[in-house]
């Protein structure tokens, strides 16, 4: 069934279809009539293909909503939601890979792809997935806003059970892929058992080796089609030494392709899902902007501003979100 049109809240034309996380084969088939310049390119430059094992969530706000957040203790539905294609009942979050699930991905891809593979040989590996995840679903910038708050999924999900569940497991089930000009976004929905019969058209997320997103043993399993925004480097596999090396690409073989991620959205109604002040402040960080920013973006100076406004009595002082790139090579961000 092709994918359908709808207008999301900024009154922009997005591609979606209903109950399935499509793999990328499928994707390419139900959206062959939208004629997407990303999706359709096919020499892309050989890339890994990683599984990510992601324990935490992430939510990026501007100003006004970190107000809103400070003041309501937790996180909900903007009241501006007319627009919404989800009816304002959906509270958003994606998924926040670390830079230990990097290289733990990058360990799997290792193993799996050379059998012989030593325990030295993975360790001592020079580190090289960090050079693919370029995409925006791993940036430390957000289009959103200034402020991201990244907390431990297992955290977000028992606050859930206790506040939404009456104490009960929380059900996951496959709500949607949406296609957009060169992102791809998989939705899992998150719900109480009590709204069971409301959300049952939609399928339960199953522990799937071909799925794109799978929940096992508190952590998101996440496969996705493609990690970099721009394939700027190569993939160059080294049998006989059991070793990936990374190939720099000239600029006229770089090549623009689709990205993925996936987006987590607990079903909150006109709800809060609450969190103390401390809580909501010790998973706080500041952001660069991402472009094109969707929200208002404030510069680290009126941030810290802002933060200091909002918990007076936190003497930590505002930490920037860092990149993966940094972390793996060491180079220092830009000073603000």
């Amino acid at each position: 069934m092709p994918m359908q049109t709808r207008k999301n809240r900024r009154g922009r034309d997005e591609h979606y279809v209903n109950g399935r996380h499509l793999n990328l084969d499928d994707l390419k088939q139900e959206a062959q009539h939208l004629g997407n310049q990303y999706l359709s390119r096919e020499n892309i430059p050989e890339y890994p293909h990683p599984e990510f094992h992601v324990a935490h969530l992430k939510h990026d706000t501007d100003r006004q909503g970190l107000r809103g957040i400070r003041i309501d203790q937790g996180f909900k539905v903007p009241r501006d939601s007319s627009r919404d294609p989800h009816r304002g009942i959906l509270l958003w979050w994606s998924l926040a890979v670390s830079p230990d699930e990097v290289k733990a991905a990058e360990t799997r891809l290792l193993q799996q792809k050379f059998s012989d593979l030593t325990e030295d040989q993975a360790a001592m590996h020079p580190s090289f997935l960090y050079k693919f995840t370029t995409s925006p679903a791993f940036s430390e910038k957000s289009r959103l806003g200034s402020y991201r708050f990244t907390f431990p999924l297992e955290e977000v999900l028992e606050a859930y059970r206790l506040q939404f569940c009456s104490g009960d497991q929380p059900v996951m089930r496959v709500y949607e892929t949406v296609l957009y000009k060169q992102e791809v976004q998989h939705t899992v929905l998150v719900h109480s058992p009590a709204n069971q019969e409301r959300f049952s058209k939609y399928p339960l997320l199953t522990d799937d080796p071909n799925a794109v997103c799978v929940y096992k043993d508190g952590r998101f399993i996440w496969r996705p089609y493609a990690i970099s925004k721009t394939h700027g480097y190569k993939l160059v596999e080294r049998n006989e030494i059991n070793q990936m090396d990374v190939e720099m690409l000239p600029w006229p073989e770089t090549e623009f392709y689709i990205w993925d991620n996936v987006a987590i959205a607990l079903h909150v109604d006109k709800q809060t899902l609450e969190f103390d002040a401390d809580q909501l402040r010790k998973n706080l960080k500041f952001c660069d902007e991402d472009k094109p920013a969707i929200g208002i973006i404030d510069s680290f100076e009126e941030a810290k501003d802002q933060v200091k406004l909002w918990w007076p009595d936190c003497d930590s002082p505002l930490e920037e979100e860092c990149s993966l790139e940094q972390h793996f090579t060491g180079v220092t961000a830009a000073t603000h």
